[in-house]
């Protein structure tokens, strides 16, 4: 494996990740369209729980570095929206909505983690049938 075809790999995963997270973003708006911050607390909730099943899965089967440059650099670092959630919030602190921010570090705090248990414990009974497997590939 070359660096060069790790590196375009991600860039496809982060490509596919980003257009996955504008989609979402659309359908949280339009669903919840007086809550500008839906679809950054959506893609970050979602994008916790498909990393901690990809963690599951990448501990059970052992993928190739380039898969998992493309699930978990590319694909779930394009779909989670970090930098989004901190500019929003910021934006809410700075302009005194003080319960909302609040608000919004609790809610997405908690739902990252949850969601990211619940990826992790999903992945690890959804591929434990072939932990043997993995075992025999170190």
């Amino acid at each position: 494996m070359s660096e060069r075809h790790l590196i375009v790999v991600i860039a496809g995963g982060g490509a596919l990740g980003s257009m996955a997270r504008y989609g979402l973003s659309l359908f949280a708006l339009s669903t919840l369209p007086g809550w500008a911050i839906a679809g950054t607390l959506a893609a970050n909730i979602a994008g916790s729980l498909l990393i901690g099943l990809i963690a599951a899965w990448s501990v059970r089967r052992l993928p190739s570095p380039l898969l998992n440059g493309f699930l978990v650099t590319g694909f779930c670092g394009g779909f989670t929206t970090f930098s989004a959630f901190s500019l929003e919030t910021l934006l809410m602190a700075m302009s005194g909505a003080w319960e909302m921010t609040l608000g919004y570090i609790a809610v997405s705090s908690a739902g990252w983690m949850v969601a990211a248990w619940l990826g992790w414990s999903a992945g690890m009974a959804l591929f434990a049938a072939k932990e043997g497997v993995a075992q025999t590939k170190s």
